[in-house]
């Protein structure tokens, strides 16, 4: 074989080796981001629970997106704002003859849809004292803030 020819096969060999590895580094950077991102996602979202069930809406609260922009869509009511959507929270869970109950969470799954933003879908259902369990459905959009994620938007549904 001729040198040259001999000479390109090993350069072209060594640069589809560099390309491949990183190409490798990089599908495993993003798989790392999304995993990460989905975890902190799920942390907020304990750290919810957490709090509604010491029955702390400010620190329920922390989860959302501080922002007159937020958006809350229950039933077929919308809610813009942060102090609007806990203005409904205690009214709705922590006014006079309410009950807030025991918050869980489950079926976690959240979408990465870029390295700030996820849409994530569950369930919750409250247990109340005279063991009523209402329940239902959520889909939220989240996007990362220098301080965190945040909830953007939700839409939370009720069992009939």
């Amino acid at each position: 074989m001729d040198k040259k020819v001999f000479l390109y096969f090993i350069f072209m060999f060594a640069g589809l080796q560099i390309m491949l590895l990183a190409m490798t580094d990089r599908a495993l950077a993003q798989a790392t981001t999304g995993d990460s991102g989905a975890a902190a996602i799920e942390h907020v979202l304990r750290t919810q629970q957490e709090a509604w069930n010491r029955r702390d809406l400010e620190a329920f609260m922390v989860g959302y997106w501080n922002s007159e922009e937020l958006t809350f869509f229950s039933g077929a009511k919308e809610t813009h704002g942060w102090q609007a959507t806990i203005n409904r929270y205690r009214t709705t869970y922590a006014g006079p003859g309410r009950e807030m109950g025991k918050l869980e969470f489950s079926g976690l799954r959240a979408k990465m849809l870029g390295e700030d933003a996820a849409f994530v879908r569950g369930s919750w259902q409250l247990t109340m004292s005279d063991g009523k369990t209402p329940h239902g459905l959520f889909t939220l959009i989240f996007r990362k803030f220098p301080e965190g994620w945040k909830i953007v938007h939700d839409h939370t549904s009720a069992a009939e």
